[in-house]
């Protein structure tokens, strides 16, 4: 499973959590004003732990496009030395063509003089 999906995971549970402790909250045998504090602690410390979450999320997340940019311009800077390669290859086979190419005709014009 990709990190990703164990990001979304986590704060889905967070989430239903803090809705399952809501409702029990309601439930509970317990003055009015009680419970409303009780939630409110509750929510406090649900929207503290998702905003701490929510910073390891984005900062993986920014370590993640960090890594794939890098490997990315890796890749380029490859794609572009193979080509410059291949490119010096073909300039080398077309070199070496032309100069078989002009001693077979020397060869032939001195065979013709002869």
């Amino acid at each position: 499973m990709c990190d990703h999906g164990k990001g979304e995971s986590l704060v889905f549970l967070m989430v239903g959590g803090l809705i399952g402790a809501g409702i029990a909250l309601l439930y509970a045998p317990k003055a009015g004003k009680e419970t409303r504090d009780d939630i409110r602690r509750i929510a406090s410390k649900g929207a503290e732990k998702f905003m701490t979450e929510k910073d390891a999320i984005q900062k993986r997340l920014s370590e993640l496009m960090h890594e794939i940019s890098s490997r990315t311009e890796e890749l380029v800077r490859g794609g572009v030395q193979l080509a410059e390669d291949k490119k010096r290859e073909i300039l080398a086979a077309i070199q070496a063509a032309k100069k078989a190419y002009d001693e077979e005709t020397r060869k032939l014009e001195a065979e013709r003089e002869s």
